[in-house]
């Protein structure tokens, strides 16, 4: 069976950037998807298709095609006051290099990369970590299966055996 639109396809699989080992899924534990549901990236799958398993990849995604290039309006100079809780704000919250939730005007969740910490504010980047970033693939897939119709129907895999999310 080869991979294509609504199949269930495991993965093993290592991704480098910039020479780094950033993510992996083991052959024990491959990630598992529904291929053509709009989960992964676009240009990830467009790399597997057809494959079968025990078929192995390995490619390379541009930045321009995984998630973009840096945006410079992403990154943002937020006053003090975002940050305080009962008008105090927590001294091991605000450090360098760490990364915040934080919730936009319109209540959606993401996450802030901390640039530099002053005074009055805090400079955070928005943009996603792999951002202006090249994606080195290898790996293999492992399975590909028909997809049920609760698993297409509700847009996730489930485990084998279980009526929903690993229970």
């Amino acid at each position: 069976m080869n991979v294509s639109k609504d199949k269930v396809v495991s993965v093993s699989y290592e991704l480098k950037v910039e020479g780094d080992v950033v993510d992996k899924a083991e052959s024990g534990s491959p990630m598992q998807f529904i291929f053509g549901n709009g989960t992964l990236l676009q240009s990830f799958e467009n790399n597997i298709k057809e494959k079968s398993t025990g078929d192995e990849f390995e490619f390379t995604i541009s930045s321009e095609n995984a998630y973009g290039e840096v945006n410079k309006d992403y990154i943002l100079k937020l006053p003090m006051s975002v940050f305080e809780k009962d008008g105090k704000v927590a001294d091991d919250l605000l450090k360098v290099g760490a990364r915040l939730p934080m919730v936009d005007q319109e209540g959606n969740q993401l996450y802030g990369l901390i640039l530099e910490v002053k005074d009055d504010h805090v400079v955070m980047d928005f943009n996603h970590p792999l951002a202006g970033k090249e994606l080195n693939f290898t790996g293999k897939v492992e399975d590909v299966r028909e997809a049920t119709e609760k698993e297409l129907s509700e847009g996730h895999v489930h485990k084998e055996g279980s009526d929903c999310c690993g229970q």
